[in-house]
């Protein structure tokens, strides 16, 4: 069994009463939602007119060369969501992946891509390995990370 993590909506909290100007400042780009801009925080896709806000985020701050930032869309005021054990959110299992494997010194041990609808069956695949402790999810088209994923308690 395994569990998706959001990211932690408290990360986000400050961006909610900035105003543009200060956003930019930092290069926090500010969206209009289409339908399409998957929250890593709600674990879900912003609706139609939703404000957004596109930033780099540190996803993997291992000290490794394997360390990496990327974009990642937060809905203005979005609250964590935890979905149940061994289920992927909609925003996640509807889009091509990249799933990436590390073990606990934060080293890549594998990796695959796969559409979002068969993920769970690589995500048991490469928890079978002993040796990989955790797993991320990229949106595969752009890069981004989606989120990370870890062997669930119980």
């Amino acid at each position: 069994m395994f569990q998706v993590h959001p990211l932690p909506a408290g990360s986000f909290a400050h961006l909610y009463s900035m105003s543009d100007e200060d956003l930019a400042a930092r290069n926090v780009q500010v969206h209009l939602s289409d339908g399409a801009f998957p929250c890593r925080v709600s674990l879900a896709d912003a609706a139609e007119g939703e404000r957004v806000f596109l930033l780099n985020f540190e996803h993997q701050p291992g000290d490794t060369p394997y360390r990496s930032r990327h974009a990642v869309f937060v809905k203005d005021g979005a609250v964590e969501d935890h979905p149940l054990p061994g289920s992927v959110p909609a925003c996640i299992a509807s889009r091509f992946l990249s799933v990436r494997a590390f073990d606990k010194t934060h080293e890549m041990v594998d990796a695959d891509v796969i559409e979002g609808s068969d993920v769970q069956d690589l995500i048991a695949t490469f928890f079978a390995d002993p040796k990989v402790d955790y797993l991320h999810l990229h949106y595969a088209r752009r890069g981004c990370f989606a989120a990370k994923v870890t062997r669930s308690v119980g």
